[in-house]
């Protein structure tokens, strides 16, 4: 039987999280475990058997042991706010022996090696190994044997990458997607995307901007991610989304057909 790849959605929520702390609305005092998000971060299985991780946020430890992660091949960094990075030093059970193939943009690398100098500069003892692969935004990789590009993308002002995995697309943190990037995302099966909430954000999509490029990319299937308490009850905002489109929660996992 053919392998397929798969996506477990590790954390949905925005940088707070949700519930976010002293708030009392419906979403962060709902029962629902779908409104119980970790910080912005998912693991993919390639067809092949690589485990590539995408963000490591200050969740990572909590979400490594709900996910039984045993093994990772790659980490794939979107940018270098705190949300997506700050469980790096988490890494280390699973990085101890062997370096850990990490790909970013020279933002994130700038920041690792002035935030993280006991890791990359001079490293202390138990430390996670890190390879640090340094990317401009044109490359195309493999990771075992699955295409892999970095796409990239403005959160705000700020350049950011999304990640093109096979015939998945991964974009969070966004407000736009750079000229020229979108022939990237032709034919892909699954999209991820960034969706804070309905009303707007200055450095992020809101549902109905995240549902424009739903419609120019055209994905069998897409999720949102990244969102905010805001974005309302899971029960009543799925509902109010098009067919093919629906909210991620966490430890949802998800099947991306050859």
């Amino acid at each position: 039987m053919t392998r397929q790849m798969t996506v477990t959605f590790l954390g949905t929520g925005t940088s707070c999280g949700v519930p976010m702390p002293t708030c009392r609305c419906e979403v962060c005092t709902s029962a629902d475990p779908r409104d119980n998000r970790l910080r912005c971060s998912c693991l993919v299985e390639t067809a092949d058997g690589q485990n590539i991780l995408i963000d490591c946020g200050p969740d990572f430890r909590l979400q490594a042991l709900r996910a039984g992660i045993r093994r990772l091949d790659a980490l794939l960094v979107t940018h270098n706010h705190f949300d997506h990075v700050a469980g790096l030093d988490d890494l280390r059970a699973l990085c101890f022996e062997t370096p850990l193939a990490t790909y970013c943009d020279p933002i994130v690398t700038r920041n690792f090696i002035e935030k993280y100098d006991y890791i990359f500069v001079h490293r202390y003892p138990g430390t996670p190994k890190m390879d640090l692969h340094e990317l401009q935004g044109d490359e195309e990789l493999l990771i075992g044997q699955c295409p892999v590009r970095p796409v990239r993308l403005k959160h705000g002002k700020l350049p950011i990458f999304g990640w093109r995995i096979g015939r998945l697309a991964y974009l969070t943190d966004c407000t736009e997607i750079v000229e020229g990037e979108w022939e990237k995302l032709a034919n892909v099966d699954t999209l991820i995307i960034d969706a804070l909430r309905w009303t707007e954000h200055p450095t992020h999509y809101t549902v109905e901007q995240a549902l424009e490029v739903v419609a120019r990319i055209r994905p069998r299937q897409t999720y949102f991610t990244h969102m905010s308490h805001d974005i309302g009850l899971h029960v009543v905002a799925n509902g109010k989304l098009p067919a093919g489109v629906e909210l991620a929660y966490d430890g949802l996992v998800v099947t991306i057909p050859d």
